[in-house]
């Protein structure tokens, strides 16, 4: 009797799964991705939250500041909060997203992200504005690992580059939003706007099935087969795919519970040095310091106000992480990283050279007394210059780094560990990859107080060293199923 009530209970739990991962929009006669992109729509929400509390500090440091009565130093610790709290998530993001799936681990980031936004919003003063900002920190730090994985591991191969890249695609989006809407409303509505894509998250992740390789990780192999077909297609033969998918965790799953520190063990080390290089060249460049404080960039580079340098920033962003994801699956992962570094050297050099040019003619302005009379005619000239010549190099930065270095380390992250250690792998990685933010977004406006052309320049260098590094150690995914990238990794 009770083996019988136990069927029953299963049989009605499977009818339920059933009908939750059947596709919302039913597929084509010769197989559809339609369901793939309406998971991978629903994923990114977490990606356009992401941008939204990234962005969130640009547009609004004058208004708080003198809301709340803040210090420079005060606002520099809020902006920078975002990048500790996300520090935390990412500690945290492997284990949780391995513990109860990756629909789970969103859920549980946008509860976060939600409680931060309404923090800031009620704020009235720097203690709970700073723990608003730390909680959508620590949303947006599992969320920053968990949507690219999940994604990786829903698409098929042949799409998984563009797919992946959307990830990118709406972080710039949810940047450039704040950075748009920030210019016309005031901060408190502007946190409040931020719950819009957490709902989104939310609601849409009813509507989607769990990734299929965490399924057949855990042992729910019948959710597995249920999960692969409403993505493939009910028309679809996966036959295949599941036999690949299940071989391959039949495997690993045979290899006994990675620690950190098995991490270190030779099979793994090309795939941590690749992930870990790939984070520290990605905020090397000082993405974070340019894009939390872009508004006052422009303005110390000689712009009367940084809002229509935010808002060409903003325009910039959207138009090139969609051409990156276009060409992620055409030119290949390792070409447009390099590509993309050798722009944000150019973009660096162009804008250093606009701020030193900028120094020396205030140093000869000092020496007449302010008098810009007694410049020649070419100086005048020039000063008048300056501000333009730097606009388009941060400009050209931002093109570049939207192209490739924005999107392709995620991709190749979500790709090179095996998944018997993508948890603690992936965990470490984006970890590091928030500390480097961290580093780059408070230390920025120090940096540029001490030098503006020589903390361009660092940043100029760090992209020629990005360029040696992939070209040296990071292999080409563009076609590969996940599989196929462990074996050529490990070969």
């Amino acid at each position: 009797m009770a083996i019988e009530q136990h069927r029953d209970v299963e049989s009605v739990e499977a009818t339920k799964l059933q009908s939750l991962q059947e596709p919302f929009i039913p597929p084509e006669e010769n197989g559809s991705i339609t369901m793939v992109l309406l998971s991978t729509l629903v994923a990114v929400s977490g990606s356009f939250t992401f941008g939204t509390c990234v962005g969130y500090s640009a547009p609004t440091q004058a208004a708080i500041r003198e809301d709340l009565n803040l210090s420079l130093a005060e606002f520099s610790m809020f902006g920078s909060l975002v990048t500790i709290g996300a520090m935390l998530g990412a500690m945290t993001s492997g284990r949780i997203t391995d513990f109860i799936g990756r629909k789970g681990a969103m859920r549980i980031s946008t509860g976060f992200c939600i409680t931060g936004w309404l923090a800031v919003f009620f704020s009235t003063s720097s203690y709970s504005l700073d723990l608003g900002r730390f909680s959508t920190g620590y949303g947006i730090g599992i969320l920053s690992y968990v949507v690219p994985v999940y994604i990786a591991e829903i698409a098929p191969k042949d799409l998984r580059g563009g797919l992946a890249t959307t990830n990118q695609l709406l972080i710039v989006i949810g940047m450039s939003v704040s950075f748009l809407i920030g210019s016309v409303i005031n901060w408190r509505q502007l946190a409040l706007a931020g719950l819009v894509p957490c709902i989104c998250l939310v609601i849409g992740l009813c509507f989607i099935p769990e990734s299929p390789r965490w399924l057949a990780k855990v042992g729910r192999e019948k959710e597995f087969q249920l999960a692969l077909r409403s993505l493939r297609g009910r028309d679809v033969d996966i036959s295949h795919e599941a036999a690949e998918i299940l071989d391959y965790i039949e495997t690993f799953q045979s290899l006994p519970k990675t620690t950190l520190l098995d991490l270190f063990q030779s099979k793994y080390v090309r795939s941590l040095v690749i992930g870990v290089g790939l984070m520290a060249c990605q905020q090397s460049v000082g993405i974070n310091g340019i894009g939390f404080y872009t508004a006052e960039t422009f303005v110390a580079a000689g712009l009367s106000s940084g809002k229509a340098g935010t808002v060409a920033y903003a325009c910039m962003q959207v138009p090139f992480t969609i051409l990156g994801a276009i060409l992620m699956d055409r030119s290949g992962r390792r070409p447009l990283i390099m590509v993309s570094a050798s722009g944000t050297f150019l973009g660096c050099f162009i804008a250093g050279i606009a701020f030193y040019l900028k120094a020396r003619l205030q140093y000869k302005m000092h020496l007449y007394c302010h008098d810009k009379t007694k410049l020649s005619k070419d100086q005048s000239l020039l000063l008048e210059w300056v501000p333009i010549l730097a606009v388009t190099g941060v400009l050209i930065y931002i093109a570049a780094f939207s192209i490739g270095m924005g999107p392709v380390p995620w991709v190749i992250m979500s790709e090179i560990f095996p998944i018997n250690v993508k948890g603690t792998a992936g965990s470490l990685v984006v970890l590091l990859n928030w500390l480097g933010a961290w580093i780059v977004s408070y230390t920025f406006n120090f940096l540029m107080s001490w030098s503006s052309p020589g903390t361009l320049f660092l940043y100029a260098g760090f992209s020629l060293l990005t360029i040696l590094f992939v070209a040296k150690l990071v292999p080409e995914t563009k076609g590969k199923t996940l599989e196929e990238i462990q074996a050529c990794i490990s070969s």
